[in-house]
């Protein structure tokens, strides 16, 4: 496949390429081009042009909002394709990767319908003889980089709410799947985006992520991934002051306490804990439980968890696909590995899956963490999931809080007293009570502390995207002249 540039498919100006062969099975997905500073460089240009020069943030937002919908109808059109790509490349299971299909095409909806009713402010309130409108421009160009976790969900989660607020943009998607972004581009270009207005190179994070953060001509950086790569994102900013927006990693927690129904807290434990093979910034990596219930729940949980089916992410039945890459598989199976070394039990989990071509992990559960191991503060991505015992509920929001992360936590129970006063005390940008992971497109999405800056979703999520602007008129004649005996 070729990059996306100024409305035109093109090849790196260097030629050089890079494959992705599938973590499932080993086999070779797609070919694509290693774009350089040079591509990263022309990239920019177009969009450049296309929001200094082009009709896009001018246009009217119905039309804007008639092709952000018709890219909802070509994503459903294309869902059994794109989700064949995601599967392939990402190694997530085909039944998980088609409904992030549908999830992915109701937020360009969402998107279509934000740009129809974003507006400014006005005020006449500010004397006789003035009038003041605030108006919401778009920011700009925007570099948009994503990650291999949630490849078409993620860029959905920027991408149409930066054009429904009439912003431009380059979009870098990870080297390790870049195939459904590249689909995207095809699919807006059918549905009548402007040429310019978005670019998608595909490459590494050097040169091609870093000259998307470091160029002058980019007016705001949108990232979505590790922390680490998060702090060198806000050091590019800050050479130009550009704004940044950034979701980040988690070590979320789920607290359950003994007035819960404890069998829907084990199937959303295990969810949390297991989906997408743990590669999430949202997994529900840590299970707090009161201790009167701990050992009852740990075994609900583990009795749920031998019957979670890991295998070929093209197999229907298949609930835990493969892992990302080898290095990844080696980090899931130290940290487990370190876990035991330092006194966890391994109530379930054997380590790697035996495989002739594909890289799977057995889901495991830890008991007898201590809150202060790395198992229960650092990001694992991956299917491990760490029990810890507390005894009240200020014990229990100590735990949750003490990590450098704040994305999201869970609260059980059927206290609702007791489940407001935790979503107050509860240092993170979603608290779920009795649920766990669901996100309507309406709910803005991001992080405390080192888990993020800003907002994805909702209303926010296209604010993002904007700048305010004052535009103040005078009227009837100059009030007070500065100037003495000037009249």
């Amino acid at each position: 496949m070729k990059m996306l540039i100024g409305g035109k498919w093109v090849d790196a100006a260097a030629g050089q390429t890079f494959s992705r062969s599938s973590p499932g099975n080993g086999m070779e997905v797609g070919i694509y081009p290693e774009a350089g500073a040079e591509d990263v460089d022309r990239a920019v240009a177009a969009a450049r042009s296309a929001f200094d020069a082009g009709e896009w943030p001018y246009m009217a937002a119905e039309d804007r909002a008639r092709i952000l919908t018709r890219t909802a109808e070509l994503i459903r059109k294309n869902a059994h394709r794109i989700a064949l790509i995601e599967t392939l490349e990402s190694g997530k299971v085909i039944s998980q990767a088609r409904a992030e299909m549908d999830w992915s095409a109701n937020l360009w909806d969402y998107c279509a319908g934000v740009a129809r009713t974003l507006h400014g402010d006005s005020h006449n309130n500010l004397g006789p003889n003035l009038i003041a409108n605030v108006m919401r421009e778009p920011i700009g160009v925007v570099s948009i980089i994503t990650p291999w976790n949630f490849p078409l969900l993620i860029i959905s989660q920027k991408l149409p709410f930066a054009l429904a607020a009439g912003c431009t943009a380059i979009v870098k998607p990870s080297e390790f799947t870049p195939g459904t972004t590249l689909i995207l581009g095809e699919l807006l270009m059918e549905a009548g985006l402007p040429d310019g207005v978005v670019n998608i190179v595909t490459g590494h994070g050097h040169p091609a992520g870093q000259r998307m953060l470091d160029h002058p001509g980019v007016d705001m950086i949108s990232f979505t991934g590790s922390t680490a790569v998060g702090k060198i994102a806000v050091q590019s900013s800050a050479q130009q002051l550009k704004k940044v927006s950034l979701e980040l990693g988690g070590k979320n927690a789920q607290i359950v306490f003994a007035d819960a129904n404890l069998e829907e807290a084990a199937d959303a434990i295990i969810e949390g804990a297991f989906k997408n093979a743990g590669e999430s910034c949202n997994c529900g990596a840590r299970l707090l439980v009161e201790r009167s219930i701990h050992d009852e729940l740990v075994q609900r949980v583990a009795k749920r968890a031998r019957t979670v089916k890991v295998g070929d992410p093209l197999d229907p039945e298949a609930q835990i696909g493969a892992i990302i890459s080898p290095a990844q598989l080696d980090k899931i199976v130290g940290f487990v590995s370190r876990a035991r070394e330092g006194g966890a039990g391994v109530l379930l989990g054997e380590g790697r899956v035996p495989s002739d071509s594909g890289l799977y992990v057995y889901p495991s559960i830890l008991t007898g963490v201590d809150p202060q191991m790395e198992v229960a503060n650092n990001e694992i991505f991956g299917p491990v999931l760490s029990v810890i015992p507390f005894d009240t509920p200020t014990e229990a929001v100590a735990i949750a809080n003490q990590t450098d992360f704040g994305l999201s936590v869970a609260v059980w129970t059927s206290d609702y007293e007791r489940a407001v006063a935790m979503t107050r005390r509860l240092q993170a940008g979603t608290v779920w009570v009795n649920t766990y992971s669901s996100g309507p497109a309406e709910l803005p999405f991001g992080g405390y502390k080192q888990s993020g800056i800003g907002r994805e979703n909702g209303r926010a999520g296209v604010e993002e995207f904007t700048e305010l602007k004052t535009v103040q008129f005078h009227f009837g004649g100059r009030q007070a002249w500065w100037v003495r005996g000037q009249r």
